[in-house]
């Protein structure tokens, strides 16, 4: 399986190098490639009202991206501006389920977001989680009831910190049979 990863506007390109080694390791037989294009952040995504950008419009432009090529199997866009769905205050990312394109937000999993010091590994970490949880969901995963999975659904950053960069027996069993069906 191979997958894209796409910068959206001003991303740190040392936290893209980590995720893409990450997922590599996470999913041994994929190939996670950094995209050397970056996406524009269109200026219609950002709702005055609510100060974020939708994460629907962010992940609409990841999907077009996503459709053209067609050496890759995912597309994973990564933005580093809040986003929000309109039933949600914010989300920490999107994806099709199934589908081709994903979105990951940096800016609420920094330790600085909750008044805390610098801390690049755990920021690094959520990251990582985050982009898993969404990738899984582009290969059919639903949100899964083991708070310890990486597919369980965070409300908070409480719940990202607690689950962990691996997915439980039962949605990993799931993932290898798709990605066998990938190649």
């Amino acid at each position: 399986m191979k997958i894209g990863i796409l910068r959206i506007g001003q991303v740190d390109s040392y936290v893209i190098s980590r995720i893409q080694e990450n997922l590599n390791i996470i999913f041994p037989r994929t190939t996670g490639t950094l995209l050397t294009e970056t996406l524009s952040i269109p200026e219609e995504a950002f709702n005055k009202t609510r100060q974020q950008y939708s994460s629907n419009s962010l992940l609409s432009k990841v999907h077009s991206y996503a459709e053209k090529e067609e050496a890759l199997n995912r597309v994973l866009g990564i933005v580093d501006v809040d986003i929000f769905v309109p039933e949600l205050n914010f989300v920490f990312g999107e994806a099709e389920c199934p589908g081709k394109a994903a979105l990951i937000s940096l800016w609420r999993l920094k330790p600085e977001f909750y008044g805390k010091t610098s801390n690049m590994e755990l920021f690094i970490q959520r990251s990582t989680k985050e982009a898993i949880h969404e990738l899984g969901h582009t290969l059919g995963l639903r949100h899964c009831s083991n708070p310890f999975c990486d597919m369980y659904f965070s409300n908070s950053i409480f719940e990202t910190d607690r689950k962990q960069s691996l997915f439980c027996s039962k949605c990993h069993l799931k993932i290898e049979k798709i990605v066998d069906k990938l190649g």
